[in-house]
Parts: structure tokens; sequence; C-alpha cells
């Protein structure tokens, strides 16, 4: 792939229909600050293209559960790791998007949520199903064309009502609904909905946590995460991957002014609705009784847009959540087929792995509506909020044993483990202690733990990040080391150093190595078989089956053991034409210095 579709794919993935309701929603409640979780993107983003896609090439994995077990050796954290992925796009990921997208349907033409669910999931799994990667990237493009464009006419409708900027300052600080809970200000608008550096006691998004407990958050989701990675992996050599970066980098600064600035003027100018406090009005107007900021931007669709543009915005978030879904439905496949089902069924053939492929996004899917209705009601109301609480428990111990994986060839698989192990069981007793003391609706007494109510999820997620790097560091100090040999082309100083033929993945995992002689007789089984396929053309049932789960239906290529060496070579290939690599850097520092003035600006 080249730069431009994977930097189009890098936004679209990103930015789904959880997105657009989520980071409105949070707008509309609490001003500009949400904005900052877009803009942070942009350095992660560089991280990504010049330090990690460098030794994830160099490393020829394909996922990033494959990257840690050639680093670390055994089976445990590559099995570790896919399920806590499945996990994570389950909880926050699929779940959010299917209940957001049918949300917005919901409100926008009147269905049932659950037959909104039903019609969305139908179209998006026909393409997913058919197309795979390639087809996913390319319509990711013609979908961020589509998203930016409809997102930005409503944007500029929202400013001419509201009256511009200033306009915008005005109506949003005074936006109060009528009806209120008497001796409470929690239906006032923030004094510092304005700034993007809030307190780091009372703010509701503290600067501290801002700054470093989100870099923690944005480096798994831009840097480690399977979604977002598989793109730039996908790039033709690495000059693409880092366009690709620097395209993303410069289509995330967008959200601030075409979602989270049209979610304040939805608030602005449908108080009544948008900021509801009263718990029995908010279950009328959205059937939660916790607040009703999700339905901002679903709202102003309704209310601002023409006819025919109403259309073009539905277009838009069908658009966003198939982008997003479809990015997931891959890369969940991907996970589960080559990470776990293959150590189960290590002679699987190519079509069973497709199919189970297919099976493992079905489950997925349900359990994912089956945890719509807690979603609904979670974090206040503010869906954002909820998806960056629960990666913030869940992820950042994995962000930082990928930093340690890439800069410190001391650390060791024992340490990587236990340091996962210890991250996991911290993170998931708040977690917990969330979903069971619930935050209290206007009025209300809070009697939540001292360690909820007064840590912020943002300052946890950096604490967490830290305490995993301690114990993965102590662990791997009191262990041996991987022998230094056995680390070329795994971490960032060793990058360029190409493997020998001993390979990390049977190191303390005990498993066998194959057999030289099984290897060539499967060859020869399977050149039989094609001998036999090729003398019957299958019948079209066969030919339909096979187009549907994805496989050729014509004979595979077979490529000598020179053709083999070169094509591995090009894949791993990290070396840069000196003109692209310097029109790359120069991009990356104008859109750093361009990220720096916005928030100086705005803060």
């Amino acid at each position: 792939m080249t730069w431009w579709p994977i930097g189009a794919s890098l936004m679209s993935s990103n930015v789904g229909s959880g997105l657009f309701i989520g980071l409105a929603g949070t707008g509309a409640a609490g001003g500009l600050a949400v904005g900052g979780f877009e803009w942070n993107a942009t350095w992660t983003l560089l991280a990504l293209g010049w330090i990690f896609v460098p030794v994830y090439i160099a490393a020829g994995v394909v996922t990033m559960p494959e990257y840690l077990q050639k680093r670390f050796g055994g089976q445990r954290i590559q099995i570790y790791m896919s399920v806590l992925s499945l996990i994570l796009y389950m909880f926050t990921r699929i779940s959010t998007d299917i209940f957001s997208g049918a949300l917005f349907i919901q409100m926008s033409l009147g269905w049932n949520l659950y037959l909104s669910t039903v019609v969305l999931l139908a179209v998006t799994a026909v393409y997913t199903i058919a197309g795979g990667l390639t087809a996913v990237i390319y319509t990711d493009v013609l979908q961020t064309l589509i998203m930016v464009l409809g997102a930005f006419v409503l944007m500029f409708i929202g400013f001419e009502k509201v009256g511009w900027y200033e306009g915008l300052q005005e109506k949003y600080s005074t936006a109060t609904p009528k009806v209120i809970v008497p001796n409470t200000t929690c239906h006032l608008p923030r004094a510092d909905a304005f700034h993007l550096f809030r307190d780091p006691l009372t703010g509701d998004i503290p600067w501290p946590g801002l700054i470093f407990g989100l870099s923690v958050l944005a480096l798994w989701t831009w840097c480690t995460d399977q979604v977002i990675v598989q793109r730039s992996l996908s790039a033709k050599n690495l000059s693409h991957a880092k366009g690709g970066s620097v395209l993303g980098g410069y289509l995330k600064i967008l959200p601030m002014f075409f979602i989270v600035m049209p979610g304040m003027i939805s608030r602005a100018l449908y108080p009544d609705e948008v900021g509801c406090v009263d718990p029995d009005i908010c279950k009328r107007v959205c059937g939660a009784a916790v607040g009703c900021s999700n339905i901002a931007y679903p709202k102003l669709v309704i209310e601002l847009m023409p006819d025919g543009l109403r259309g073009l915005m539905i277009a838009v978030m069908m658009a966003a959540l198939m982008s997003s879904l479809t990015s997931i439905f891959n890369s969940s496949s991907t996970l589960f087929v080559i990470d776990i089902w293959q150590r189960i069924r290590r002679k699987a053939s190519e079509q069973e792995l497709m199919i189970v492929g297919r099976v493992i996004i079905l489950i997925l899917i349900v359990i994912s509506i089956l945890w719509i209705p807690i979603i609904q009601s979670a974090n206040s109301g503010q869906l954002f909020d909820y998806i960056q609480s629960i990666t913030s428990y869940l992820s950042p111990p994995i962000t930082a044993l990928f930093i340690l994986a890439i800069f410190c060839k001391r650390i060791n698989e024992p340490g990587a483990f236990w340091g996962l192990m210890f991250g996991l069981a911290v993170g998931l007793v708040r977690m917990i202690m969330e979903f069971i003391y619930s935050a209290p609706s206007c009025g209300e007494e809070d009697r939540r733990p001292a360690v909820l109510k007064d840590m912020h999820y943002l300052y946890f997620a950096f604490i967490l990040c830290v305490l995993t790097a301690i114990v993965i560091v102590l662990i791997s100090l009191c262990t041996p080391p991987i022998p230094e040999e056995k680390l070329a082309s795994l971490t960032w100083w060793t990058r360029h150093r190409k493997a020998p033929a001993i390979d990390l993945k049977d190191y303390k995992s005990g498993a066998a190595q194959t057999n030289p002689a099984n290897r060539e007789s499967d060859l020869v089984e399977s050149a039989d078989s094609g001998d036999k396929q090729e003398a019957g053309k299958p019948p079209c049932w066969k030919m339909l089956y096979l187009w549907f789960c994805g496989l050729s239906t014509g004979p595979k290529p077979t490529l000598s053991q020179e053709e083999k060496a070169a094509l591995e070579q090009k894949l791993t290939s990290i070396e840069e034409k000196h003109p692209w690599k310097t029109v790359c850097d120069v991009n990356a520092i104008l859109l750093l210095t361009i990220n720096v003035f916005l928030w100086a600006y705005f803060g």
C-alpha cells in the first residue's frame, strides 16, 4: 500500500461512530479539553512511523503478539496479548461502535435500536467477509473523504447558527436547562470549557493526566494496537509507512473542529435535551437517567441539516461505523486464528482457518451487543469517558512492555510475563470497583472509595504503566538475560542486524522444532493435492463458497528458495531512498510545529 490510503485508513479506523458520538458528547458536557485526546495522537503517530514500525518491519512480524513471541520466546505472552486484545475490542471498540451507530440511526430515522444494529452489522459483514484487508483499506479512503466533507458541512451550518466562535463562547457559557436539580451546580457549563489545560485536582480532564496519562493510552492505541499497526505494516516500504503516519497526524488535527466544537454547539442550541440533569427528563429524552450528552451530534444533524444533507450525514455515520467495525473484525479474526487457533490445531487447513475467523467475529458481536445496556449508563452517560477509562485499566501494562521490549535489551520473558500479570491484576481491581461503585447522579453524595473519586483514570494509567515497568525490570534483572545473538532485528539498537537462523520462538518454550523431513513431505502432499485439484475444475457451488471465505479458486504460485529469500529480504528491509526520507522528516517537523501552536493557542 502507498502512503495516502494508509494515512486515510489510520484516521478512519480510529474515528468511528463511537468517536463521533463520544467526542461530541463529552465536548457538550465539558468543553474543548477532550479534543486534546485527538491532538495527542500526532506525536504518537510519528513515534509509530519513526520508532516502532522500523523494528516491526525488521523483525518480519504480522501481528503484535507475534512480535512479543519473537522478542521474548515462549507461548504465554503471545496468548495473553491476543486474549487481552480481543477483550478490549469487545468492550471498548465493537460494543461502543455498534451502540453509537445504532443510536444515531434510531434518532435519525426512528428505527428500533436493535433493528438498527442488525441492519448495520449485515451491511458491514458483507464486504468484511468478502473483501479482506485490501478492500477495507480502500473503502477507508472513500469513507474518510465522506466523513470529513459531511462533518465540515455540519460544522459550518452550526457555527453560522451560534454566531461563529465568539458566539459559541457566549451561548455555551449560558446553556443551562430549564429544569435543574435544586442546590446543585451540575447544570452549569464549566468555567474552563474553552481551555485545554485544567486544574490538576478539580479538573474533569486534569492537565498532567492529559499530557502524561494520555500519552500512555495513545502509545498503546497508535503504536502497539493490531488494528492501527496493521495498516502501517501493509506499506510498500518504510518511507510510505512514515508518510502514512504524517498524513494521519494532519487528519487527527481536524476532529477538534468538526466533532468536539459541534458537540458544544449542540448544547448551546438545545440545552434542555443535550444538557439535561433531571433524571426523569433525561430518561424521557434519551433513555439514560445519568445524562443525554451522547445525543449531541445526532441532535445537531436532525435539527440543522436540510433533508438532502441529512441523508449525507447518515451516510457519513454509516461510513464511520463500517470503517471502524471492518478494521476491528479483520484484526480480531487475524489475532485469534494466527495466535490462538493455530496452537490448538497445528495442521488446520486454510479453509478451516478462514471459517474459524468468521465464527469468532460472530461470537464477539453477540457478546458486544449484550454489553450495550451497561454502556448506556456508565461514566455519567458519557461514551467517550467510558471508552478511555476501560482502556486506562487494561492497556498501560502493554505500553510499558513494548517500550521496554524495543529499547531495553536486558528485559526477558519472565520479567515481561509477570509484569503483565501484575499490571492486569491491579487494572482489573480498579475496573471492577468502577462497575460496583457507579458515579453519583446530580445532587447525590459521592460515596465511592477515595481511589475512585480522587484519582482520575488518566493518573491511574500513568501510575500503572510506571509500576508495571518497575516490576518488569526488577524480575528481568533477577533472572538470566536473553543471549545477545537472539535479539538481532528485534530491538531499536539491533534493527539493522539481520537475524541468524536461530529463532527466539522456542526460547524457554520447550516447543519442538519442525522436522525438515516432515516439512518436505507436507510440501509433497500439498503439491499432490494441488495436482488433483487442477485435474478437475471445482463445481460452481464450491467456487462460490471459496470466494465467500476469501480463498483463491486458482492454483497457488510456487517460489524457488532463492525467490523466497529475496522476497523475505524485501519485506524486512528498512532502507529508505534519500529524497523521500528527507521529505518525510521535514513534514514530521512541520506537523509537530503546528501541533505545538494549537496546544498553546487553546491551552
